[in-house]
């Protein structure tokens, strides 16, 4: 059961990586505008979008893998806290700046502020051994 509680941040954090990935960067010009306030019309944009999604696949991948390797868990949690940290420190900067954002963005700020809580507690809970 330790493991379980162990590896879920991990897990999860993977999955919803992966899922936004594919949001972001499937099929651009038709998803985002279903979620966001805008249209993704160049070719250029296209290509941000899909390169955020491939930089999302890929840290999700590492994330999956060290719930199976364990060796690289703990640097694993670390990229979490700072990749999930990084997002929510620049949210919350723009909702100072800017205001609240759509729920969607709301959800995801919450989110990223408990995958961070999240990670430290497990890296402080589960010592290397």
């Amino acid at each position: 059961m330790k493991e379980l509680n162990k590896n879920l941040h991990l897990s999860l954090s993977a999955i919803a990586v992966v899922v936004v990935g594919i949001t972001y960067g499937l099929y651009p010009s038709t998803f985002l505008p279903l979620f966001f306030d805008f249209n993704v019309e160049t070719t250029d944009l296209n290509h941000v979008f899909r390169a955020m999604m491939g930089s999302y696949f890929a840290l999700g991948m590492y994330w999956a893998y060290s719930v199976c390797f364990h060796k690289h868990w703990r640097g694993a949690t670390y990229s979490v806290v700072f990749f999930m940290g990084g997002l929510a420190a620049g949210r919350l900067l723009s909702i100072f700046i800017d205001g609240i954002p759509s729920l969607a963005f709301t959800i995801g700020t919450v989110l990223e502020i408990i995958f961070v809580i999240w990670g430290c507690y497990n890296l402080k809970a589960y010592p290397e051994s």
